[in-house]
């Protein structure tokens, strides 16, 4: 299995002091972070796509190459890239320079985004949330099958047999889709033979057993190798040196997240007995010790049928830079080897 770090490059106030580091540090410290994954052996380092102030993920594919330039062997993928409110043309010709950058390790993760900031900013109607993806997904999967592509849609003008470069040293160039819980989004997954990356930010990981046995279905009964229906998770999750320390880290800068995420989208504020529950045996988050991370890596595993990939997801919770990099520290020399045993 391999074991990863996603960031959204949150650009909130430490939870504790109030303190609100310059943009320019925040990213400066984004870097390192990428730096240290590469160098304690993290197979993948995963950053979002956002267009709202709390983020400063909104050009990842420039990030991405700023961390290129600094790592030797981490593979560097988007976590999602809002494929509905871009032009696949110039998101393919930047993920294939980030390959030629990153000598062939470039992947991207294309979604429709948790938040809908990205269609009036670039003009388009919400309306078309469903044709705008699945219209843009089947004009990304041509450009990488071939350099000339004949193509016309809705959303884009037509193509008529331009040449797309440049071309990546990786063919294809893989492309993952990032779903969150539409069951819809699973099985069309599995039809076009695409790995799956599942966002698990809540609930019980084991739920999602019959989407992901869906996703398996749907791909083997279109003709795909089982092999290649690969499934990885995105979770939210924290490691510290102890189970107590990884908890008081994590969950004020946590529920201070979900708390104003919930308040646009109608949630209760979050609690701790909450926050308690979803770190248990069977809940979504992985935070605590590095024993206990690698305990719950397993089980979202088993049931979840075998995945090929889990990422951690740490900067929603605002955690001060130096403990992000003691937590990559501790996933890459103690978490990351128990779980590829």
């Amino acid at each position: 299995m391999q074991i990863g770090i996603d960031s959204f490059a949150a650009n909130t106030p430490d939870p504790a002091t109030g303190i609100m580091i310059p943009s320019a540090q925040r990213l400066a410290n984004l870097l390192a972070e990428i730096e240290l994954a590469d160098r304690v052996g993290l197979d993948v380092f995963g950053l979002g796509e956002h267009h709202r102030a709390d983020f400063l993920d909104s050009a990842p594919a420039v990030i991405l190459a700023a961390a290129a330039a600094r790592t030797k062997r981490i593979r560097l993928t988007s976590a999602v890239t809002v494929l509905s409110a871009a032009d696949p043309v110039r998101v393919f010709q930047e993920f294939a320079t980030l390959d030629l950058i990153s000598g062939g390790r470039a992947e991207m993760i294309v979604g429709r985004g948790s938040f809908v900031e990205a269609f009036p900013l670039f003009g388009l109607d919400l309306d078309d949330y469903e044709s705008l993806f699945t219209e843009k997904l089947d004009l990304l999967l041509l450009l990488r099958k071939q350099t000339r592509v004949n193509w016309s849609g809705r959303h884009r003008p037509a193509l008529t047999g331009q040449g797309v470069y440049p071309r990546p040293m990786q063919d294809p160039l893989p492309v993952w889709l990032g779903v969150g819980g539409t069951p819809a989004s699973f099985a069309r997954a599995g039809k076009l033979g695409l790995p799956l990356m599942v966002a698990i930010i809540g609930g019980e990981p084991h739920r999602f057993r019959p989407l992901v046995d869906s996703y398996r279905e749907a791909g083997a009964k279109a003709g795909h190798d089982p092999k290649k229906l690969t499934v990885g998770i995105h979770a939210l999750g924290y490691v510290a040196d102890t189970d107590d320390q990884a908890a008081a880290d994590f969950f004020p800068g946590y529920a201070k997240a979900f708390t104003e995420i919930g308040r646009e989208r109608g949630w209760p504020p979050v609690t701790r007995a909450q926050f308690e529950a979803l770190r248990g045996p069977t809940g979504a988050l992985i935070v605590g010790d590095p024993d206990s991370a690698a305990r719950k890596v397993r089980s979202f595993s088993s049931s979840l049928g075998g995945i090929s990939r889990l990422s951690f997801q740490m900067s929603v919770a605002g955690v001060p830079h130096e403990k992000m990099l003691r937590s990559i520290e501790l996933i890459g020399s103690r978490v990351a080897p128990v779980v590829r045993e």
